[in-house]
């Protein structure tokens, strides 16, 4: 399961815009990995787990601009086409759950 944050904030006062870099970084601290400029996702192990993480989100909202959620299986995820460009090959977006010690 994935959690897709997409967002858009106004950035033209300098309060929308250290409330946008506060916002983009509590999302970092949450685990979450931008895709495209103000689109993040995270790896979550269930549904339940997407909506924990999507109610501690909702404590650091910004008061303005527009905020959205998205829950995607890892099929469906996969299933994502690339027209331009290509997937980048990082190990923090996988949902393999290989630990070495």
């Amino acid at each position: 399961m994935r959690l897709m944050i997409m967002f858009d904030l106004p950035v033209e006062t300098a309060e929308e815009r250290r409330e946008y870099r506060q916002f983009r970084k509590d999302l970092i601290n949450e685990g979450f990995l931008m895709i495209q400029y103000s689109v993040y996702e995270r790896v979550c192990v269930s549904r339940k787990t997407a909506n924990f993480l999507e109610n501690r989100i909702k404590r650091f909202l910004p008061e303005t601009g527009t905020i959205q959620t998205l829950m995607v299986t890892e099929k469906q995820y996969n299933a994502m086409h690339f027209l331009v460009g290509a997937p980048v090959e990082d190990v923090r977006n996988t949902s393999d759950r290989t630990v070495i010690l």
